[in-house]
């Protein structure tokens, strides 16, 4: 019988087969740009309507709110404008929705409207809605899909507060301007997102809460 083979003593193989595999480079997080890009405009619309509308030279500064302070930015007086901002006639001259003038060709007011507000305590209740609702669904949406939904949904806010005028038949003096309509919309894409994908989400309390 003949004794067995040595061992092998022979040089173990290179390191890199034991290295383990390269890993992936997580995914860089969309920034939202389009909704802080919304707040500066509409916000941008305000300063702008204000400085049209000129409360001063309407009435003397003692009248105007802020009027010694902001002199031609200055909000009419309380009696007359409860959301603290300009007159029904300067948010009309400027774009804001008259039934009247819709129906006389000015088409372009479904869409300027949603971009003017009736006073500062409008313009923050919007905004805030704005923050809430829609920097979670630019994230989840994209700028693309977040725009298109924002601006069809102001268009048809528009159009029906237009209908709803003329079913009432106000006068022209009748109004309407703000993003609401756009806000809602954004609430309804939400909360379709939300249903759609409901069995996906595993903390489904807080998803229903963002």
């Amino acid at each position: 019988m003949y004794p067995p083979p040595p061992p092998y003593y022979g040089a173990p193989p290179p390191a890199a087969f034991y290295a383990p595999p390269p890993m992936m480079a997580p995914p860089r997080r969309y920034s939202p740009w389009l909704v802080p890009l919304i707040f500066l405009v509409n916000l941008g619309m305000f300063i702008w309507i204000m400085y049209e509308n000129n409360c001063p030279s309407r009435m003397s500064k003692d009248q105007c709110m802020g009027g010694h302070f902001l002199d031609r930015f200055s909000f009419q007086p309380w009696r007359d404008n409860r959301m603290i901002g300009p007159t029904p006639e300067t948010l009309q001259r400027l774009g804001g929705l008259d039934n009247k003038l819709v129906l006389n060709g000015e088409a372009w007011r479904l869409f300027s409207a949603m971009w003017l507000h009736a006073g500062l305590i409008h313009l923050f209740v919007n905004m805030l809605s704005l923050d809430f609702v829609g920097l979670r669904l630019e994230q989840d949406f994209g700028f693309h899909r977040f725009g298109f939904v924002y601006v069809l949904a102001g268009l048809g806010g528009s159009l029906g507060s237009c209908l709803n005028i003329i079913k009432q038949q106000r006068t022209s003096k009748t109004i309407s301007v703000g993003a609401s309509g756009a806000i809602f919309g954004l609430l309804g894409a939400s909360l379709s997102e939300l249903i759609t994908n409901w069995t996906v989400y595993d903390d489904k309390i807080c998803n229903c809460l963002r």
